[in-house]
Order: structure tokens, then sequence, then C-alpha cells
């Protein structure tokens, strides 16, 4: 598999808000490009190349597919929990897909017909608690209850309904991804391919192939790192 890290530098931490999975930054040492996997989250990301400033909300990825970059780019990135979303811009329609905000002066970005102040490692969190109290970020917790297998009282039309709107993608869609995600996990960890299949619920060795390529980019045996086995 392909190693990132030796063409960026990645710093990160958790974030306060309850509706953020992380925080990240980094920056591109090089001109590249890296398989981008499957991706049950949406995220913002703000990219700096030569003084040109991109603002994207990007995901959840259906499949893996190749992601190029150019050297010296900062990039930073707010990943949102499960069931966060912004009800004017729906995640469906971040779906494999990235969708651009328009630069304003003063190093400012518009979003919903306002100007904001860029968010950084250091300001996210009140950049988050302010979407929150204009409620342009809200969140679902039918989707958390749904991750939880916690009943709810509601129609499983309605719970679909609501899951689906929430995060852009079906249930099926997002328990393949993760269950690849799972797999991937295991078999990096040396955990044997045989054993990955039918741990992670594959009915077969061909079925962990097939959701790994198209979910990670990669085989089992291209994952698989026996040496990690502990």
């Amino acid at each position: 598999m392909d190693d990132n890290h030796s063409v960026f530098e990645f710093e990160g931490r958790p974030a306060a808000s309850p509706l953020v999975e992380a925080v990240w930054r980094t920056r591109s040492l090089d001109d590249g490009s890296f398989v981008s996997t499957a991706e049950t989250h949406w995220e913002m990301v703000i990219a700096r190349h030569q003084g040109e400033l991109v603002i994207t909300m990007r995901g959840p990825e259906t499949q893996a597919k190749r992601a190029p970059f150019a050297k010296d780019t900062e990039y930073f990135g707010i990943v949102f929990k499960h069931g966060a979303f912004l009800p004017h811009l729906p995640v469906s329609k971040l779906v494999d897909e990235n969708v651009n905000l328009p630069a304003a002066a003063n190093g400012r970005f518009w979003l919903h017909s306002a100007a904001w102040e860029l968010p950084t490692l250091e300001t996210v969190d009140e950049f988050i608690a302010q979407l929150v109290r204009e409620e342009l970020l809200v969140f679902d917790p039918v989707v958390e209850a749904v991750l939880a297998k916690r009943p709810l009282d509601l129609s499983p039309r309605t719970i679909q309904r609501r899951f689906l709107r929430a995060t852009g993608i079906t249930q099926g869609t997002f328990e393949q991804i993760e269950r690849a995600k799972q797999a991937t996990t295991m078999l990096q960890q040396g955990i044997p391919i045989v054993e990955a299949t039918f741990e992670a619920g594959y009915a077969d060795q061909p079925h962990l192939t097939r959701s790994l390529k198209r979910f990670i980019g990669f085989t089992p045996a291209q994952i698989y790192q026996p040496d990690s086995a502990g």
C-alpha cells in the first residue's frame, strides 16, 4: 500500500464539539497522488497553494479513487461526526463530490449568504459553536441510535429517511464501507486473510477481495502485513 506519511506531515487533535470527529492539518512535501479510500464521514477541507485558497465540502466517498496533490500545499480539515449536517447543503450532494465554497474578501469565505473567518486548528471550536448557534450545523440523534443499535420508536421508513438525510448514504452502504475498513485494520494487524474474511462478516474470500478493491483500493494480499501479528 502507498505510504502517505512519506509525502505528508500530519498534525491533528480531537475537537471540543460533540459534532466533530476530528480536526487535522498537513502539508504536502512533493507532487504526487495517493489512494483515497471510501469514507462514511463528510468533511470541510481548506487548501492553500501558491497564494490560492480553496474551501471544499466533500464526502462521504463510496469507492476508493486516486487523489492528486501538489507540492507545498497546506491543508486544514474538519471531519464531522455521523449525524451532523448542514440543512442548507444536503450531505447527499457531497457524496463522491467536491463542493467548493466561494472565497470572500480578506481571506474569508461565503457560507449561507455570510462571509466567515477561515477556521484554524486553534479557532475551530468557536467556528463550530457559531455554526451551531446560527442553526447552520445540526445533529440528528437517530443516526447515533442506529449506529449504537438502540431501539427507536419510529417506522423503518422514517429511520431510513433520516439516516440518509443526515449521512448522505444508506445504512447498507454505510455498513459495507465500515466493514471494509474493519477488515483492512485486521489485515494491517497481521490477522490472516482467511480469518479476517469471516471475522469481518464476509461470505468468502472473493467477496472480501471485491469489497476491499472497491472501498479501499487494494486487494487483501496487498494490505496484509504478516509481520504485524504479535
